[in-house]
């Protein structure tokens, strides 16, 4: 037992100083120096409120192919024995002119015929009607009342009748195929491609080129649900005197210049496309080679261009940056009063690149933070810049507003929303 003791005493003895001393060091030790400092405001920029009026529009991109587009083929077949110098590829011809000449000798000849079958047929008809009429008399005279047709000889006579209007049928046959030997222009075209020449022959039926029409061209337009809807676009939509289509203006790069082009939604689909669960709408430009052409640069067919359609005007709706949207529906607003934040929810009417337009929810002059904030909340300490429309910006210290051209942003949040 003494020898634990004399083990243990020891240990205790160390233990007890060791606590004494934490105790010295611990109410001997410096107290920290309390300051005042207080957290440092965000600085952010900010945009105006406006009151603006909202154009609801759409974009969509589509390729320009001709309303009428057709394959010149003969109804009749001939060697082609004039070919208009027109007649080439781009080439335009107007409607009406004549294209092409088909060999009429055959078809000449085949006319002479018909008009001397119908002048043989004239002749055996009127030999028959005399007869006819030399038959019914000798009855009379026989005192014969009741006779068959065929002693009044009306059989042969409506056999000739026929004969007549057979010949005269061959005639207007041949005298359709001769006119057909002449291909004319059915309207105001452009030459796509050219397939054949003079010289050659020709059947009925082969292509001799491709033609368009240049009274109009048309656009089709893929477009979601979404922007029917802000367009008020119904599916198989067809535009008439009194309800008009949405005006559409086309833009394509020509030659490195920007061209524009004017038209119209006429229809739309009257079913969603499967594959894109889109609906397509046509839009046409009428006479896209004169009018309709944008200083002398037509909307020529091929070309891919980027259409916007211009929907229904909204008056006096408030506007604000789209970069102050914050989620769906939370506008970030720069209390100038308190230099805080202000997170307000509205209710977004319709919003795109270029900013958000709502009814409520903020009023002219207030301003949307643009700057991107983490961990926001109502509250937060800001410092408030706001850029104006010249360019400078001006700083909102909660008392005053300072003009100057600011050349760092230090400060500004570099995190996304």
């Amino acid at each position: 037992m003494k020898r634990i003791l004399f083990t243990l005493l020891p240990i205790v003895a160390l233990v007890i100083i060791g606590i004494v001393l934490m105790m010295v060091l611990s109410a001997n030790k410096p107290q920290p120096e309390e300051t005042d400092e207080q957290i440092k405001p965000l600085t952010v920029f900010s945009e105006a409120i406006e009151m603006r009026d909202l154009n609801m529009t759409a974009i969509a991109q589509g390729e320009v192919r001709p309303r009428i587009e057709i394959t010149l083929t003969p109804q009749v077949s001939g060697r082609i024995s004039y070919l208009s110098p027109k007649f080439e590829n781009g080439g335009y011809i107007p409607k009406g002119e004549v294209i092409a000449r088909l060999d009429q000798a055959d078809y000449k000849l085949t006319v002479v015929r018909a008009r001397s079958g119908i002048a043989s047929a004239e002749q055996a008809l009127a030999r028959e009607q005399a007869e006819s009429d030399l038959a019914v008399r000798d009855l009379e005279e026989l005192g014969i009342a009741e006779s068959s047709p065929l002693a009044r000889r009306e059989p042969q006579l409506a056999n000739a009748e026929a004969n007549l209007a057979s010949a005269k049928a061959q005639l207007a046959e041949a005298e359709l195929a001769l006119s057909r030997t002449i291909i004319r222009a059915p309207f105001n075209a452009r030459i796509r491609e050219k397939t054949a020449d003079a010289g050659q022959f020709v059947t009925r039926g082969q292509g001799l080129g491709r033609i368009f029409s240049t009274e109009s061209v048309e656009v089709s337009l893929p477009l979601t649900d979404a922007q029917l809807g802000q367009l008020n676009l119904p599916i198989a939509f067809l535009a008439s005197a009194q309800s008009p289509g949405p005006d559409v203006i086309f833009n394509a790069s020509i030659g490195g210049e920007m061209r524009e082009w004017r038209g119209q939604i006429m229809r739309t689909a009257a079913s969603v496309n499967r594959q894109s669960r889109l609906v397509n709408v046509f839009a046409e430009v009428r006479d896209p080679y004169g009018t309709g052409a944008d200083d002398g640069v037509p909307l020529a067919p091929g070309l891919f261009v980027t259409a916007t359609i211009i929907g229904e005007t909204i008056e006096d709706v408030l506007w604000a940056p789209r970069a102050a949207l914050r989620g769906k529906n939370d506008l970030y607003i720069g209390n100038q009063a308190d230099s805080e934040l202000d997170i307000r929810p509205i209710d977004v009417l319709y919003s795109d690149l270029s900013g958000v337009y709502f009814y409520a929810g903020a009023e002219i002059g207030e301003l949307a933070v643009v700057s991107p904030i983490q961990a926001a909340f109502d509250g937060m300490r800001l410092t408030i810049r706001q850029q104006r429309a010249d360019g400078s910006l001006v700083e909102n210290t909660g008392t005053s507003e300072t003009s100057s051209a600011f050349a760092n942003t230090d400060a500004i949040a570099e995190l996304d929303r």
